[in-house]
């Protein structure tokens, strides 16, 4: 059964200047995504800095988005990291706390075998009883979850209900659906490729673009699913010069920037993140003015 259907966010964390977490900018956020229409709030994932993160912070995060969120969308909350008994532990707090799925990446920097994260996958999901939503992202882990690992988790294990793909791997993608037969749902995991994977079966997108534009990513997807495929695809181009400025430096990175030109409170980062270079903030202000998004003043979004 699916946790949501169409654009999920993954959700920035909002620092102060001291580098505490300013919860309430988290709220200002949480209200601008839910107004905006996002189908889920995904909170301490890659996007949300959480490495950077003490456990009591993390949970602490996500206690707070559960509580102001309040049941009108489902909150996700990413759990992953490369000891698994770490991962058990903290997947079971978040469960505790009232979460209503995980968001549990591969094991990084350990670059497990396939049968390595089987067992991971099997022994997290075995700890808890809510959904959880396998993250692969190669690039950042180091280690590729194929198809056919995930397509057995997906139907041995009850749980294991979906997939953030983003290898960047169209092939991957294709095969994973394919082997699945319908025992795992598919979520693009990178926002450049939202049309085209909902186009081999995906079900929506966990998006850093919905950060900026929740309402027009929510709609991406879901005139999509309603047949309307050109004002989707419409959609999926509008924002591409956008999408890849929002990557040029690594994530969060940019994408916090551009909550700030909006009018968020979103500048600090924890290191070793820092400021974007000059040349990538012309680029991104460039992108954002195309798209009127920096025109927009704080008293309109919030």
């Amino acid at each position: 059964m699916s946790l949501f259907r169409g654009s999920g966010v993954a959700l920035v964390t909002p620092f102060t200047e001291e580098k505490d977490v300013n919860y309430e900018e988290l709220g200002r956020l949480i209200e601008y995504q839910i107004e905006g229409k996002t189908d889920a709030i995904i909170v301490c994932g890659t996007t949300g800095e959480p490495v950077t993160m003490t456990e009591e912070e993390r949970l602490s995060v996500i206690s707070y988005t559960i509580e102001k969120v309040r049941n009108r969308v489902p909150v996700i909350a990413g759990s992953g990291g490369n000891c698994t008994e770490n991962v058990i532990a903290f997947s079971k707090k978040a469960e505790a706390l009232g979460a209503d799925g995980l968001l549990v990446v591969t094991p990084y920097y350990n670059k497990a075998t396939q049968n390595g994260l089987y067992e991971h996958y099997k022994a997290v999901a075995a700890s808890v009883k809510i959904p959880i939503i396998m993250y692969n992202v190669p690039s950042r882990t180091g280690v590729n979850i194929l198809p056919e690992t995930a397509a057995r988790l997906g139907k041995e294990i009850d749980n294991i209900v979906a997939l953030k793909e983003a290898s960047g791997n169209i092939t991957q993608v294709a095969e994973v659906i394919r082997r699945a037969e319908g025992a795992l749902e598919v979520y693009s995991g990178n926002d450049d490729q939202i049309v085209p994977i909902l186009s081999l079966g995906g079900i929506g997108v966990i998006s850093v673009l919905a950060n900026a534009v929740p309402k027009d990513t929510h709609d991406m997807v879901v005139e999509y699913l309603d047949g309307n495929v050109a004002r989707a695809r419409e959609l999926q181009l509008k924002y591409m010069d956008f999408i890849q400025a929002l990557f040029c430096e690594v994530n969060p990175i940019p994408v916090k920037k551009a909550l700030e030109l909006m009018g968020f409170q979103t500048k600090a980062l924890r290191m070793p993140l820092t400021e974007m270079e000059a040349k990538n903030m012309e680029r991104l202000e460039r992108a954002m003015k195309q798209l009127g998004l920096i025109m927009l003043s704080s008293d309109k979004i919030g």
